[in-house]
């Protein structure tokens, strides 16, 4: 690992060059924190931090994130707390709002600022694995030198962000390690463990805001757990998670407009007779299946004769 003065300079050297920013999301990352940011490599400095009010202020605003996260914080501990790695929830203006560390090391995590109310973007601690995954609404790994600071060049750090029910950017969820002997294969291996974190996160954000409603997922492939439709009791789309929203095109307009779940997934058009035709075999269908298929009961249920339920049942071919 190079010393702090090899690295303030190559940042500076990187970061002069266009063609360099252009190839590397990194050192775009150190052009936005020289240019944009005012900051210098050689800064000795930790991230600002909110006050108290400031933060309960945040943890406030934030509540219904944190009450969904918190089994996957613990969980992501469980798996690599014991191996040095500090857990971090933020929120998308990148304050810390949760934070997961071993005791013993709470000092070193303490003294760099990864704590709860830190604020981990680029503008308060240069490039980093919460602040430039925020900026570039991407995961990503940030690996020791690649951090502008030279104070955090003993840093590694993964993360992952995170999106509410409406696909907008939420939060963000870090692990970071002041290990000396993790390598960047290890850092990317454990990178999709957070990611992996974060979708399930995510997923749980999305249900909490559609609590009513009924879930169809969509087979988009690798990310098919997230590709989530929220459904109304009239098959109305009422919700859709980011992939959803990709995968079908759909956006806040258009949900709010209305639009049947059967024509966002394109599952082909009928006619309004038989639209209606449908929907009355599905309602004699449900009312049998409830009473397992006690004829009478049905019909009661659905405020008929027996003889018209018998004669429904014989016009849609139910019998």
């Amino acid at each position: 690992m190079p010393g702090h003065s090899a690295h303030v300079e190559h940042v500076y050297t990187s970061a002069l060059q266009g063609s360099a920013a252009a190839s590397s999301p990194i050192v775009a990352s150190w052009q936005r924190c020289m240019t944009v940011h005012r900051l210098a490599p050689e800064e000795d400095r930790t991230p600002l931090r909110l006050s108290s009010r400031e933060f309960e202020l945040a943890q406030q605003e934030s509540g219904p994130l944190v009450a969904v996260a918190v089994d996957e914080l613990d969980r992501l501990f469980a798996l690599l707390g014991k191996a040095g790695y500090c857990v971090l929830l933020t929120d998308r203006s990148g304050v810390a709002l949760e934070r997961r560390g071993a005791r013993g090391d709470d000092k070193d995590f303490q003294s760099l600022g990864l704590w709860t109310g830190s604020i981990w973007t680029e503008a308060s601690v240069g490039t980093n694995g919460i602040g430039t995954a925020l900026a570039d609404d991407r995961s990503v790994t940030v690996f020791r030198d690649q951090h502008f600071l030279s104070s955090n060049i003993g840093l590694c750090c993964a993360t992952a962000t995170i999106r509410d029910h409406r696909g907008q950017l939420a939060a963000a969820l870090d692990i970071s390690t002041c290990r000396d002997d993790v390598d960047e294969m290890t850092l990317s291996i454990l990178s999709q463990a957070v990611r992996d974190a974060a979708m399930r996160i995510e997923v749980n954000l999305f249900r909490s805001a559609f609590s009513g409603a009924r879930f169809i997922m969509l087979p988009t492939g690798a990310n098919a757990a997230a590709a989530l439709l929220a459904v109304d009791r009239h098959d109305l789309v009422v919700g859709a998670t980011r992939a959803a929203r990709l995968a079908l095109k759909l956006d806040d307009r258009r949900i709010a407009a209305g639009v049947a779940a059967a024509d966002a997934l394109q599952e082909g058009s009928a006619a309004a007779g038989e639209e209606l035709a449908e929907a009355e075999k599905a309602a004699l269908m449900r009312a049998l299946s409830r009473t397992n298929g006690n004829i009478s009961r049905a019909a009661q249920a659905l405020g008929m004769s027996r003889a018209t339920l018998h004669r429904k049942l014989k016009k849609l071919e139910l019998h």
